[in-house]
């Protein structure tokens, strides 16, 4: 069952058409994690969006790793900010229907 959930490090340069060295650099860096083994080393599939993400930045884009390491910890900032944004929001809706409320 495990073998179901990962791929090798091999068949993604394959498929993807990228040199080993990128993914090595990608999990030295920490924005991907590679699971070793006797067999070799493997990536979760939950981790491909990512990497394909990493793919595009820095094969079509011409992004170095320190500036895809900048680029995904922004996009996380953002996301977070956003979530913060969300929740501000659901609380002002209930701080009008609250008013709302006590003015009727």
């Amino acid at each position: 069952m495990e073998n179901l959930t990962k791929i090798s490090v091999e068949q993604c340069c394959i498929y993807y058409k990228i040199e080993l060295s990128f993914i090595q650099k990608l999990d030295q860096h920490g924005l991907i994690s590679l699971i070793s083994s006797g067999e070799g080393a493997f990536i979760t599939y939950e981790q491909l969006n990512d990497l394909e993400k990493y793919i595009h930045f820095h094969y079509d884009l011409e992004i170095n790793m320190e500036g895809i390491e900048t680029v995904v910890h922004l996009l996380e900032r953002i996301k977070k900010l956003q979530q913060e944004v969300k929740i501000l929001r659901n609380y002002g809706q209930e701080e009008q229907f609250t008013n709302f409320d006590t003015a009727t």
